[in-house]
């Protein structure tokens, strides 16, 4: 197999991130001076010279081809250019006939495969469309709306909750700014964003008085400087690498490598039959022509429209499940995966935290606490974030709902990072005062000297400290994000509160918060399981939040690998530990990107599921991408596929339709390696011994024609439940396997039928030729139509197995208009003639005993190889 490309590292642009740090830890007045601004911005012409500089503030996407440009990529198909030089060939040695039908083959393969693809195309620039985005920017006048794309390095923006952060910006000054980052870095919880010079961060995603590209305000305003636009920015310089040519995915690999054993396999057998025919006949001219006929017979030309029919078709079909194809080859590579990779917030989990237990400090559920957590939570008019949601969102299910309205708020101590806490100080209705504080475990501990038991205020012992921690310990591995309340009671103070009155605290108890699994994942990832695909986690989460949320949905996790290790380990040794780990954490994107290529060194089909910008790379490197319909706009330019509804169930019937899409276009290649093969071994041997040609260039080429139309109907086909059951994979010595021990059979029966005209209906001689090719011609055409039948299920064809009524309707038609042919006006035009009634009997007989002597090497094929399509 084939190495894929590495991930291309300038994803983390040096550059970028010298500039990032550098503008953080620069005094402001240096950063404006070094960008030419000042507090007052550009001037709108200096903004539109640096427009007209730097370029439209715009991330790199794909455009897809002209349409006309497109179409001429459909003759790309080695198969097709092969049947061009032939056509070309035939109409300049005034081979009409030939030219006509072999330019009526081309034509149907190309009209319908751009047809197709063009549709598909319309489809995914419909997806693509990015809503235009304004943004607040002050030019040396008050503040206005702009176009995103119109902003330029120096420009001074406004942020306020809501936005959108249009380009890299270092802040000038800003009010309780907090900016979510996930669709960057993974991380539910948003990150509060200062105006102060970071001196102490490296780490380019962890400067805080920068905000990236791609992220969103949460809450609080902010007036900003324009350091980065479009691909210089972080977001651009992720998106730039994520566009352009993509790696080859399994579905490439193994169309390419099917196509190059059939080619090898004509470039041998032409040639053979060519001078066997030169010298046997002695005509030389009519020998070529041969030749070229059997050349066309051996091309499946069929192939690009069988494959784009098909994978067409799987596209409406996933439509109708609400999910967008956006790559038409994602579907067979579907099928094909063996290992599905997936993000896990937003993807496994709902994203959206929720409130899971509430308890006292032994572990006990107490009502008391809520009550208190609710309070804190209502009443603070800073950042309110997911955790305060989710305690306002569950108080409405029980009784604390209304109490604040016992409570006056006089003061609040704002939450910062530095604390990790927050305050609000509150009135009773008898005058005292409540303070109550809510925030990290550790924090409140060092700030609380007692603690509430069973109602009792008790001093806080160091062996109770130690029995909490071991309960939070306990919580935090089931994957709970765990916050401590405490309380405490005072006389009515005339003074502000500070962070001084943050002590003395007692201890009441903790909350626990979980991002819970989507409903649908447990049984997705059990459906998934049950049809030979293996889950792993790779998520940017920390481990215990991770293991719990496995848990949940069904995933072993006997051993978690973390980021940091990984960087440790060889590519080598990476592929070894990812076939054999579920879960792995604490992933920057380049590790999400490259434990998913060590899969595919391994030999595996491998998809990949997620939402964030941190996705994009490992979307784009997997064999099949798939996002969501709210995920970043790079995670759904990067993705193949589309889930528009959050059931995780449309996964499994993405999968089936990926294999029935496979199973189809692998009977048409097979059906067509073995009926080429087979016919070839005929004429081999008729050209060898006959004293005429067993039939005309033009009779190969109708017969060929009309097999091919045959064909056209397998796209709708039925595939038995058994083949569906498990991942279906390319494998071209498959291909050379079946076609050797096949092919061979229809050549038996073409000998018998040989020997029937030669001596029953004394067709042996150059004058009764056209009563031999027209013996031939019918046999020869009905026995590869029959194969359709034989091939396309290990069971008993129309007894165990029916096609389904499109095939058995045209294969009918195909194999009545073959039998009229000799019998008509147009079959006497190209030298057939109408058969003796008595040819028909023996004709029932053979293919009788075809089909039987097929089904019977089928048994003994699928005993030996264990294998059928």
């Amino acid at each position: 197999m084939k190495k894929t490309m590495k991930p291309n590292t300038t994803i983390l642009n040096s550059n970028n991130a010298t500039r990032l740090i550098g503008a953080s830890t620069s005094q402001l007045d240096y950063v404006l001076k070094d960008y030419d601004t000042s507090h007052q911005g550009l001037s709108e012409a200096e903004a539109a010279k640096r427009l007209e500089t730097c370029g439209k503030n715009q991330v790199a996407q794909e455009k897809p081809p002209a349409w006309y440009m497109q179409l001429l990529l459909c003759f790309k198909n080695p198969f097709i250019l092969i049947l061009l030089g032939l056509d070309v060939f035939s109409y300049f040695t005034d081979d009409i006939e030939a030219s006509i039908i072999i330019t009526t083959m081309v034509s149907i393969s190309v009209l319908i495969t751009f047809t197709q693809e063009f549709r598909s195309m319309k489809t995914a620039e419909k997806l693509k469309e990015m809503v235009k985005t304004t943004v607040s920017v002050i030019r040396q006048s008050p503040a206005k709306e702009i176009d995103m794309e119109q902003l330029v390095p120096g420009d001074v923006i406004h942020l306020s909750a809501g936005d959108l952060v249009p380009a890299d910006v270092r802040i000038i000054s800003s009010k309780d700014l907090f900016v979510s980052e996930s669709a960057l870095t993974g991380e539910a919880l948003p990150v509060e964003k200062q105006d102060s010079t970071d001196q102490t961060s490296t780490n380019v995603l962890e400067l805080e008085n920068i905000c990236y590209m791609g992220t969103n305000v949460i809450s609080g305003t902010a007036t900003a400087v324009v350091i980065s636009t479009g691909a210089s920015t972080y977001f651009g310089s992720m998106a730039k690498t994520l566009t352009g040519k993509r790696p080859l995915t399994s579905f490439d690999r193994g169309v390419n490598s099917v196509t190059f054993v059939l080619i090898r396999f004509m470039m041998i057998m032409v040639p053979v039959i060519f001078f066997i025919n030169g010298f046997t006949k002695g005509d030389w001219i009519e020998a070529f022509f041969f030749g070229l006929s059997v050349a066309v017979g051996l091309t499946p030309e069929m192939l690009p429209v069988i494959v784009t029919a098909n994978l067409a078709k799987g596209a409406i079909t996933m439509a109708r499940n609400k999910v967008v194809v956006k790559k038409l080859n994602a579907i067979q590579n579907f099928g094909a995966m063996d290992i599905l990779c997936t993000d896990k917030t937003g993807t496994l989990t709902q994203d959206k935290i929720i409130l899971e237990k509430y308890l006292d400090i032994h572990g006990n559920q107490d009502e008391s606490v809520l009550k208190y957590a609710y309070l804190n939570s209502y009443h603070q008019t800073g950042l309110k974030n997911l955790m305060d949601i989710a305690v306002l969102t569950h108080a409405e299910l029980t009784g604390v709902l209304g109490a604040e309205k016992n409570f006056k708020k006089i003061d609040e101590i704002p939450f910062d990072f530095d604390r990790r806490r927050m305050s609000v100080v509150l009135e009773e209705k008898g005058g005292e005062h409540l303070l109550i504080c809510k925030g990290a475990m550790e924090e409140l501990l060092s700030i609380s000297t007692h603690l509430s038991e069973n109602g009792q205020i008790v001093p806080l012992t160091s062996q109770m400290t130690e029995k909490i921690q071991q309960i939070v310990n306990e919580l935090n591995k089931d994957g709970l994000r765990v916050v401590a309340v405490a309380v405490k009671k005072s006389e009515a103070l005339d003074k502000a509160y500070s962070v001084k009155d943050e002590s003395d605290m007692i201890l009441v108890g903790y909350i626990g918060f979980l991002d819970p699994p989507k409903d649908s994942a447990a049984t997705a990832i059990k459906a998934l399981r049950e049809n030979g695909i293996n889950v792993k986690v790779l998520t940017g989460d920390n481990a215990a939040v991770t293991r719990k949320v496995c848990r949940d949905v069904g995933l072993e996790v006997n051993e978690i690998v973390l980021g940091s290790e990984i960087d440790k380990l060889t590519d080598s040794e990476l592929a070894y530990l990812a076939e054999k780990t579920t879960v792995f954490a604490k992933l920057n994107p380049l590790q999400k990107s490259r434990i998913v290529q060590a899969l595919q060194s391994k030999g595996h089909t491998v998809g990949f599921m997620g939402d964030g910008i941190n996705d994009a790379a490992s979307l784009r490197q997997a064999d099949v991408g798939i996002s969501v319909d709210t995920a970043v706009d790079i995670a759904k330019e990067s993705a193949d596929i589309i889930l528009l509804e959050k059931s995780l169930m449309v996964l499994e019937k993405g999968v089936i339709e990926g294999r029935k899409t496979f199973g189809n276009i692998i009977k048409y290649i097979k059906m067509t390696a073995s009926s080429n093969f087979g016919n070839t071994f005929s004429v081999l041997g008729a050209s060898a011994f006959l004293p005429f040609l067993p039939m005309l260039p033009i009779h190969l080429l109708i017969q060929n024609l009309f097999y091919d139309i045959s064909q056209l109907s397998i796209p709708w086909d039925n595939m038995d439940r058994k083949f569906l059951s498990t991942p279906q994979k390319w494998d071209a010595k498959s291909v050379g396997r079946f076609m050797l021990f096949i092919g061979p059979i229809s050549s038996i029966f073409d000998y018998a039928t040989y020997l029937l005209m030669y001596f029953v209906f004394a067709a042996n001689t150059v004058a009764e030729q056209s009563l031999f090719q027209s013996g031939w011609f019918i046999e020869g055409l009905l026995s590869q139509t029959l194969i359709v039948h034989m091939i396309r299920t290990e069971k008993i064809p129309f007894i165990q197995s029916r096609a389904s009524l499109p095939v058995m309707l045209l294969t009918g038609a195909i194999m009545l208009v073959g039998i009229y042919i000799p019998f008509s006006a147009f079959g006497s035009s190209i030298g057939l003639q109408p058969l003796p009634l008595e040819y028909f009997p023996w004709l029932v007989a053979i293919l009788l005993a075809y089909a039987l002597l097929t089904h019977l090497v089928k048994k003994w094929y699928i005993r030996k190889f264990n294998e059928w399509l």
